[in-house]
């Protein structure tokens, strides 16, 4: 097994454990067992928990951001940027279970809280260096096409909803297709269009 398998396979036997049973439940000896390395092996990649938390969050942002930006519509109307970005992360988040319940857990937890501070106070910009629906809402309120309420809040109104919807899906409560998809994210747009 090569470095990079080693590390993958701790990563996502991390991912596995952290996503079903949150931090805490998901000891070191526990995602090293899942992996099947040594527990020490662990530390050779990361040099706590905390660090391999992070970077198993970035990692997945990243994976995330690059289907976000390959095809985005740079350019194109707001709403048609909008829709572009909500159908593409709906669609990740259905077809990637796994990621949507780390993110989830990452996202309600001191970690998440602390990115999303440092997000809010331009600290943690993505790697093209810009946030994309930050300059989806900036550009839609600019133009007067979105209300006029504070970026967090119309993030709250438009994503809320949507990762509710997807959380369901994710537990067999409603099964989403791109038709429904496409409602859910007009309803989103509706919330915060002017």
């Amino acid at each position: 097994m090569t470095n990079s398998d080693k590390r993958d396979d701790i990563m996502q036997a991390a991912m596995g454990l952290i996503a079903e049973h949150g931090f805490h439940n998901a000891p070191m000896s526990e995602i090293a067992q899942k992996a099947h390395v040594a527990a020490g092996t662990i530390y050779r990649y990361f040099e706590n928990k905390d660090v391999l938390i992070n970077e198993l969050f970035q990692e997945i942002e990243d994976k995330i951001m690059d289907i976000l930006l390959g095809n985005y519509p740079l350019g194109k109307p707001v709403k048609e940027q909008f829709f572009y970005v909500f159908g593409e992360l709906c669609r990740y988040l259905i077809t990637h279970p796994l990621h949507f319940r780390y993110m989830e857990q990452y996202f309600n937890s001191p970690y998440g809280i602390s990115k999303r501070r440092d997000k809010l106070l331009g600290k943690n910009i993505n790697y093209d260096g810009h946030d994309t629906l930050t300059g989806i809402f900036a550009e839609g309120i600019s133009q007067l096409i979105l209300k006029d309420l504070p970026i967090i809040v119309l993030s709250s109104l438009a994503i809320g909803p949507m990762l509710y919807v997807i959380r369901d899906h994710t537990l067999g409560f409603v099964e989403l297709d791109e038709s429904l998809i496409r409602q859910i994210t007009e309803a989103c747009w509706d919330a915060i269009k002017r």
